[in-house]
């Protein structure tokens, strides 16, 4: 039970940490350059045809800056709990990587599509 509180414990520091430090790159980023072009609002613009008139850039940094540092966090931490050599840790995290950031900005976006979509 000890073993999963502290793990617990790290996911939680790991993700407050992560999530500040992305949140305000991106804050940074939006105040400093005229066109808008956060990579991860870029692609869901483009797979999911969402209307940039009726985006707020603002009001995205927030969720982006959660789920990163979610998938960053999560996978960070189940990789530390596996006792096997680094090579199969990296194969894992980035089998985890990928699964998780296709999985929660499809999620992300199909939301998005629902409230800012073209059609609408």
């Amino acid at each position: 039970m000890e073993n999963y509180l502290y793990q617990f414990f790290w996911f939680a520091l790991f993700f407050i940490i992560v999530f500040i430090v992305y949140f305000f790159l991106l804050r940074h980023k939006l105040k400093r350059k005229k066109e808008k072009n956060i990579g991860e609002i870029s692609y869901l613009i483009r797979k999911f045809k969402l209307d940039v008139k009726k985006l707020n850039y603002w009001k995205m940094i927030i969720p982006i800056s959660l789920i990163n540092a979610f998938i960053i966090s999560f996978v960070a931490t189940v990789i530390m709990i596996f006792p096997v050599d680094m090579i199969w840790q990296l194969l894992i995290g980035f089998v985890f990587l990928f699964f998780l950031i296709y999985a929660i900005y499809e999620i992300y976006g199909r939301h998005l599509e629902k409230k800012y979509g073209k059609d609408r």
